[in-house]
């Protein structure tokens, strides 16, 4: 078992120690998020999203927007992720603050979700019937 790193640590790095750092722990974080089921099925829906944004796009902006949708409702995701497990660390009882924080987490999945969905129902809309 590896000692725990000095919180501070990554404070007093700088330049491409930093950046290499920096990196590791993003990439823990989205391994991290993979073993949320929410995640892991947004992760997946954009394997399909993100190519089809690229045909459906009838610019370089269009898809831009297409697939910014998709990434934020994942960016979002993760925050959430992250808000339920800082609470559940603090512990497991019911307390009516722990209880905003997840529910304005949530709802900021669903908005996430609703853009991502009216953005791509207004871009099928346009690309096919309009």
């Amino acid at each position: 078992m590896s000692t725990p790193e000095d919180p501070l640590a990554q404070k007093r790095r700088h330049g491409l120690a930093r950046l290499w750092h920096a990196t590791r722990y993003s990439l823990a974080g989205l391994q991290a998020g993979w073993g949320e089921t929410a995640f892991r099925q947004e992760a997946i829906a954009a394997l399909l999203l993100l190519p089809a944004a690229l045909w459906l796009g009838q610019s370089w902006l269009e898809s831009a927007v297409l697939i910014a949708t998709v990434c934020a409702v994942m960016v979002v995701e993760l925050l959430n992720t992250g808000i339920e497990t800082a609470i559940d660390r603090i512990g497991p009882e019911w307390h009516q603050l722990s209880k905003r924080a997840k529910d304005m987490g949530s709802a900021a999945v669903l908005l996430s979700l609703l853009l991502c969905i009216g953005v791509w129902l207004a871009a099928l809309y346009h690309r096919f019937l309009a």
